[in-house]
């Protein structure tokens, strides 16, 4: 894969749409999103989604590869004598992209997962519709990165617990197989929403997502959303969701283990 068809890392586009970057920086990664189609559509995304993106990667920003990074966009070629483009610009086709990704949402939430199944709309519809569509963008590379030591991810999971009020272990939330990458606290209709991002080998990101919730105790259920499969339930304070691209049998099987370590 080259430089022009990788995504850049979240954490360098919302450095650049916060204003972060150097000029120099910024204009290479305004090259890229030139000519990446995915790359363009991954900042308007970013740019337009209500969670909060900088608070969520300040810490990931700390440990960027920036030496890597500026060497491959320095290696980018650039065209100093083409033309100015003129009608439609990119932002207009981002615009049109946007458009289209609430489209989506406003879909998914009618008809979600299985053919010819409906779902009510409620509160748990609601937010497991918006953070499908947050996670189907996530790549490998969006978690490449080492995994936290132990202390970090006691300190990453005490900052869950502060904000929903769960007492949080790496054990209780360690997935067999799969790494721990982070947990982070972002934000779902002003409300705390706590992700725990993991790496699965075999089929990509995977997330355990919670928020408070007053809708009472419900037993698993399953259902796909953005060719993902999700098991969601609640307690009597927080609902549950486990999202990813693993087949639905043993999507089931990590989610029962999850909820026979307490959370349930």
């Amino acid at each position: 894969m080259t430089e022009n068809n990788a995504i850049p890392r979240d954490e360098e586009l919302t450095a650049y749409l916060d204003g972060e970057l150097s000029p120099e920086d910024a204009a290479r990664l305004e090259a890229i999103l030139e000519v990446n189609a995915s790359a363009a559509e991954r900042l308007e995304f970013l740019s337009r989604s209500s969670l909060p993106f900088n608070t969520a990667f300040e810490p990931l920003l700390a440990e960027a590869p920036t030496e890597k990074l500026e060497a491959m966009l320095g290696a980018l070629p650039r065209d100093e004598t083409a033309p100015a483009k003129t009608g439609i610009g990119r932002r207009g086709l981002l615009g049109a992209m946007a458009a289209c990704l609430v489209a989506g949402i406003a879909i998914d939430r009618l008809a979600v997962g299985w053919p010819g199944e409906r779902e009510t709309a409620d509160e748990s519809a609601e937010w497991r519709a918006v953070v499908a569509e947050y996670i189907a963008l996530y790549t490998r590379d969006t978690l490449a990165g080492a995994i936290p030591s132990a202390a970090e991810q006691a300190a990453q999971l005490a900052r869950i617990d502060e904000k929903l009020g769960l007492s949080l272990s790496a054990d209780a939330v360690s997935l067999s197989g799969m790494d721990f990458k982070r947990a982070q606290i972002l934000q779902y209709d002003d409300q705390p929403l706590a992700q725990i991002a993991y790496l699965d080998p075999e089929t990509g990101p995977l997330a355990l997502c919670i928020i408070r919730s007053q809708t009472g105790r419900k037993d698993p259920e399953i259902e796909g959303r953005k060719g993902m499969n999700v098991v969601y339930w609640s307690s009597d304070r927080h609902a549950f969701m486990l999202i990813g691209r693993v087949p639905a049998d043993r999507m089931q099987v990590i989610a029962e283990g999850v909820r026979g370590r307490g959370l349930a």
